[in-house]
């Protein structure tokens, strides 16, 4: 079983919050957020600091990292289980640019709906949707 871990990464600008996404340099060109697979030995919050430091050049200090609420899902790829653990994280400062390693060609910053539309599986999708709901009620406390 493949294992694999990252940051759903938003941003909060001009009252919108919107959502990083990175395509693909191979396979499909899928537009994805940061992640990857878990090394031997390496616990799953680490992999998914050390992914979205390599794919995007965030630290975790640059982060609001919402630690107690990940969300799984389980998905097939080429007919083989993959798991992949993601974290809500929030970019401390909206205007600081990711940087790209060599594993994407592109990233968008897009609001909800857009960014659901670009990863086009479902459960990608809802898992969007339960992130946006979680800020939501953080938010209205």
């Amino acid at each position: 079983m493949k294992k694999a871990a990252g940051f759903v990464l938003f941003r909060r600008l001009c009252g919108q919050i919107e959502y990083l996404l990175l395509k693909a340099s191979y396979g499909d060109f899928h537009w994805s957020s940061p992640k990857g697979h878990v090394d031997p030995g390496e616990d799953d919050f680490t992999t998914a600091l050390r992914e979205t430091k390599e794919e995007a050049g965030y630290e975790e200090k640059d982060l609001i990292i919402h630690r107690d609420t990940p969300l799984t899902l389980n998905y097939q790829v080429k007919g083989k289980p993959k798991i992949v653990i993601y974290w809500l994280a929030e970019l401390r400062d909206p205007n600081q640019e990711p940087i790209l390693s060599e594993e994407h060609t592109a990233l968008k910053w897009l609001t909800k709906e857009a960014a659901k539309e670009c990863v086009g599986f479902k459960d990608n999708q809802d898992m969007i949707d339960k992130f946006h709901e979680m800020i939501l009620a953080k938010d209205k406390k």
